[in-house]
């Protein structure tokens, strides 16, 4: 996490929060059924214990063809507001199974275009490179 003496607006400083975003060095597939949603070898992986670790798919790896934006949103104290796409081939499955932070804090721009999914509710894999 950036430790900046001026956070941005809005941004919780927590010295007790430590997170990370590093590139992965493989492929990441995220599919629902037999229909692949995003496949990148250019994904980041958020780490926020104690939270399971997260990729982060560039927007340009996902098909948004197969997926509608809801109007659900949330609010991380440390990365912004989030939204919300549901993966439309999933049914009910795939609500909200998409999110991603189009306009995170400063702090977590790496992020920035970039969606991440929930594996509760689509499949991802990675595989090494």
């Amino acid at each position: 996490m950036d430790k900046r003496a001026n956070p941005a607006p809005g941004f919780q400083r927590n010295p007790d929060k430590v997170i990370t975003i590093e590139p992965y060095r493989g492929t990441v597939t995220v599919s629902a059924g037999d229909t692949v949603i995003a496949r990148s070898t250019r994904a980041r992986l958020l780490s926020e214990p104690p939270y399971p670790a997260v990729f982060y798919i560039p927007f340009a790896d996902i098909d948004f063809g197969k997926l509608a934006r809801t109007e659900h949103s949330t609010h991380c104290p440390y990365k912004g507001d989030a939204t919300y796409w549901s993966v439309l081939s999933a049914g009910e499955t795939g609500k909200n199974a998409m999110w991603a932070y189009e306009q995170p804090f400063d702090e977590m721009t790496e992020i920035r275009d970039h969606g991440a999914f929930y594996a509760s509710k689509v499949t991802v894999e990675a595989k090494p490179g």
